[in-house]
């Protein structure tokens, strides 16, 4: 979105500090609460029940939970998110000491967690435009360096290490997720203040939620950017669905080759997260979102055609390249282009549709492999991604993009500077 490279401020060092902490307390909890569940059950709905809690307070509260980020002070929202998932750790901890653990109380507290997480995401993606003066460069720098760590928090070394931890015993992982959420929120709280948001004239919630979805789907570029995700969660999750039984039948891989498989796409979402600066600076920033989407679209369908395990790992390392820089660019140019008192609920309206299509996507991979064959959710995934990137490329074209920026810039300048375009703004 610009050519030069500048530097961070010193508050981002503290934010990204704080949200690398919490995000490997996050990789903790998601190994640990499924293994606390095994432990106490082994029905599946009600292990389904556990996992699916969390995802909830986005499909009931996503839009509302906007709204009211937009009417608090973002820093303190942060950190009495942080500080409150501390506080309700602390039960599970002392039910699994006092051996009176359950998956009801389990299913609550993944709830919970969820409604913290909601309230913290929301407001850290409102509180970093406002960090970075809404300087496109900066915030794909910014995001860049978040995702990456959140990667290799969450989805390296916290899985493992809640596994480890649980072994120590039932309440030492819960305590480690607690410990990490106080050091987040203490290091949160340092951080420099921001302008509060703007009162509305006194509207309703509902009406201020209203009008932030409103927001996104009258804005062309904002729709074609919340549309990625949407139908990129049912494409993924269609995938997800029968990837393991994919790798047993088709790949004859056993449980520690499923794991390796994994991590291939979790290395090529890092590897993402780090080029998606250069690629939007070499081919603009709507350009190379069309071609991440792409390529996801083509490392699918090159992984429902793979003929061995080092075939299906290569694709896999490619979808994940593809969401990592898209993971990227998609929020780094939304935070620069909507306004700072409508940026919580834009964020949640989006985040919103993509947890909702979640669902869709595992119920659609569960049917089309029964009633066809284990290859079918892969190359309907496939086709979904590519007539998605169709759909959107027009939407968030270099052009529309550009005109976004230099509409932004003309209500929020940035130190002064006009947004400058580089050679490949032209397409």
């Amino acid at each position: 979105m610009t050519t030069d490279v500048k530097k961070l401020p010193a508050g981002f060092g503290r934010l990204w500090t704080a949200q690398t902490v919490s995000s490997l307390g996050d990789g903790v909890t998601h190994a640990a609460l499924p293994l606390l569940a095994l432990a106490l059950t082994r029905d599946p709905v009600a292990l389904a029940v556990v996992t699916a809690a969390g995802t909830l307070p986005w499909l009931l509260l996503g839009v509302l939970g906007g709204a009211l980020v937009d009417r608090w002070d973002r820093r303190r929202t942060m950190w009495v998110a942080d500080i409150s998932r501390a506080v309700l750790l602390a039960i599970p901890a002392a039910a699994a000491v006092l051996d009176v653990l359950s998956i009801p109380l389990l299913a609550a507290v993944a709830f919970l967690l969820g409604v913290g997480g909601l309230f913290f995401d929301t407001a850290a993606t409102a509180y970093l435009p406002d960090l970075l003066r809404r300087d496109p460069a900066l915030l794909e720098q910014a995001n860049s360096r978040l995702r990456g760590a959140q990667t290799a928090m969450s989805g390296f070394a916290g899985p493992p290490a809640g596994s480890a931890l649980l072994a120590l015993g039932r309440a030492v992982p819960l305590v480690a997720d607690a410990v990490s959420f106080v050091l987040s929120a203490l290091l949160v709280r340092t951080l420099p203040a921001t302008p509060r948001p703007v009162p509305e004239g006194g509207e309703s919630l509902l009406r201020q939620a209203r009008a932030g979805a409103s927001y996104v789907f009258g804005d062309r570029v904002l729709l074609g950017l919340a549309l990625r995700p949407a139908v990129g969660n049912i494409a993924f999750l269609a995938v997800e669905t029968v990837l393991a039984l994919f790798a047993h039948d088709r790949l004859g891989i056993g449980a520690l080759g499923f794991g390796l498989l994994l991590t291939t796409e979790a290395t090529g979402g890092l590897l993402g997260a780090g080029i998606a600066s250069f690629l939007g600076r070499r081919l603009g920033t709507g350009t190379a979102l069309t071609c991440t989407a792409a390529a996801e679209g083509l490392a699918i369908l090159g992984l429902a055609a793979a003929p061995d395990p080092y075939a299906a790992g290569l694709a896999l390392a490619v979808c994940g390249a593809g969401m990592g820089a898209t993971m990227v660019l998609g929020p780094s140019l939304r935070q620069a282009i909507v306004p700072a008192h409508l940026m919580g609920r834009v964020a949640s309206t989006s985040r919103m549709l993509a947890m909702c299509a979640a669902p869709v996507g595992a119920f659609l991979g569960g049917w089309l492999a029964a009633a066809y064959d284990i290859r079918t959710p892969l190359y309907a995934a496939a086709g979904l991604l590519l007539a998605m990137t169709a759909v959107t490329a027009s939407m968030t074209s270099n052009r529309r993009v550009q005109a976004a920026l230099r509409a932004a810039a003309s209500d929020h300048p940035v130190a002064g500077e006009p947004v400058r375009e580089s050679a490949s703004d032209v397409s």
